[in-house]
């Protein structure tokens, strides 16, 4: 008898089965103690993540959306300022950018990896660029060797949207270290993910850090004394606990989307219409995602087969940013990005997480292979 039992996009369940005694024990401590804001677990997370990252300084947030934040701001980036970005990616990256009152600039993918093209960058910096917001989409590194070349020449910031991307590293560096800040997200599916949201922000500069702590407590410096507005996000003690158990596995954890990765090439292997995601030279790709591209009349298909089957996957993203009605004030058109654009036609993510079974993989490979050649 085939196997017909579904193939989830993220198994939630097996995953909390895997830490439930470590966070369980933690939230007892954590009830006895009464300390649920601001406590030892978010101070040991950021004391351990920075030594796991080999950055100077760590701050745990909310989300990953306010680490982008925090950092814009602690670089002082606001109205009448641009930031050169990507239009592939979620909308946090160029949302954050809004939100400090900054004006996001767009400069086109390098198709074989979908982060940042630095001849686009180049090409887009204005005497109005203020600073640089690479993302490591998928868990793949943007050559910031080249990036950080143009962000020196032209004395700009550079604040990393590492969201996808933790333990993936950069000649010899991790994403979210090479330039004066990098943004985590925790959110449940990402490489290091908690059981709700929450965020991590790094910086080279304990200016920044120390400003960014103070926002991310409502602007205070002391006691009821509120220097500048700021706002309120906290990553709590029940989310460090947990994240404390999976950063002490996350090797092993990468090791697994990496190994699953090779099964997914070595099953797809042959296929000529099926583009599997490239590793760049010189760096290591963690895999938050599994990202292929298809042609775009089998897309389609491909999704219903999918459905038929009960085999969970993904589309990120359906549409660039510079296409999405919140950011039309921009003017940014349709052709103006094509290799963003290309990108929204073909794409699709696969499962991918640690223990995801070898069969499961084969399953996911026999039902693409029913519909592309």
């Amino acid at each position: 008898m085939p196997d017909t039992r579904p193939v989830p996009f993220f198994d939630a369940a097996a995953d909390f089965r895997r830490y439930r005694k470590a966070w369980m024990a933690a939230l007892r401590r954590i009830g006895e103690s009464g300390h649920f804001i601001l406590g030892p677990h978010v101070a040991r997370l950021e004391k351990e993540a920075a030594r796991f990252l080999r950055a100077k300084s760590a701050l745990g947030l909310a989300n990953g959306t306010d680490a982008l934040v925090m950092a814009l701001r602690a670089a002082d980036i606001g109205p009448g300022d641009e930031v050169l970005t990507t239009p592939w990616s979620f909308f946090a990256s160029s949302g954050a950018i809004c939100r400090v009152g900054a004006t996001p600039v767009f400069a086109d993918i390098e198709p074989d990896y979908f982060t940042l093209n630095p001849e686009a960058v180049e090409a887009g910096i204005t005497p109005k660029t203020r600073a640089l917001l690479p993302v490591h989409l998928y868990g793949c590194p943007a050559d910031m060797t080249a990036l950080m070349k143009i962000a020196r020449a032209h004395g700009i910031a550079v604040i990393e949207d590492a969201a996808q991307s933790f333990g993936a590293s950069w000649a010899g560096k991790y994403t979210g270290t090479h330039g004066d800040a990098g943004a985590f997200s925790f959110y449940p599916t990402k490489v290091l993910g908690g059981y709700g949201d929450g965020g991590l922000m790094v910086s080279r500069r304990l200016a920044w850090t120390r400003r960014a702590r103070r926002l991310a407590q409502s602007g205070q410096d002391a006691p009821f004394r509120h220097r500048e507005i700021g706002d309120n996000s906290r990553l709590d003690e029940v989310q460090a606990a947990l994240l404390l158990a999976k950063l002490a596995d996350i090797k092993d954890a990468i090791r697994q989307r990496q190994q699953i990765a090779r099964l997914y090439a070595q099953g797809l292997k042959g296929l000529s219409d099926v583009v599997p995601p490239r590793t760049r030279k010189g760096g290591e790709h963690v895999f938050g995602l599994y990202t292929l591209r298809v042609p775009p009349r089998a897309r389609p298909r491909l999704v219903r087969v999918f459905q038929k089957r009960g085999i969970g996957f993904g589309m990120y993203y359906p549409r660039p940013l510079h296409l999405q009605p919140a950011l039309s004030f921009l003017g940014v058109g349709k052709g103006a990005l094509p290799e963003a654009e290309r990108a929204a036609r073909e794409v699709i993510s696969l499962p991918i997480f640690p223990g995801l079974a070898a069969g499961d993989v084969e399953r996911v490979c026999e039902a693409i292979r029913a519909v592309v050649r």
